[in-house]
């Protein structure tokens, strides 16, 4: 039998405590959203993806939003970052550029 490691945590636990259930971390583990990890019969989550599973739980909770949608926003979430990283490149650039004039 497999000993409960403090790096996993059971889906089973976490979800019993955010009154969610075990069937939406495994649509956000399908969307690739988090990672699930199995474990002989048991599913954990990483507890590195404790933060972002939190926060997906949120989105679902608190604004109701299903995991399509999820998927839709952290997608959104993701390309304004990439966005904003080229922004800041691109700004970087141009400062190098008015400091030779």
């Amino acid at each position: 039998m497999y000993m409960q490691s403090p790096e996993l945590i059971p889906v089973d636990i976490f979800c019993r405590h955010h009154g969610i259930e075990i069937s939406f971390i495994r649509s956000l583990n399908d969307f690739g959203l988090m990672q699930v990890t199995r474990i002989e019969e048991a599913e954990y989550i990483p507890v590195t993806q404790l933060r972002e599973a939190e926060k997906l739980v949120r989105l679902h909770t608190d604004l109701e939003i299903n995991p399509e949608g999820i998927d839709a926003i952290m997608h959104l979430l993701n390309l304004l970052k990439q966005m904003q990283a080229e922004i800041l490149a691109l700004n970087n650039q141009l400062s190098v550029y008015q400091l030779t004039e």
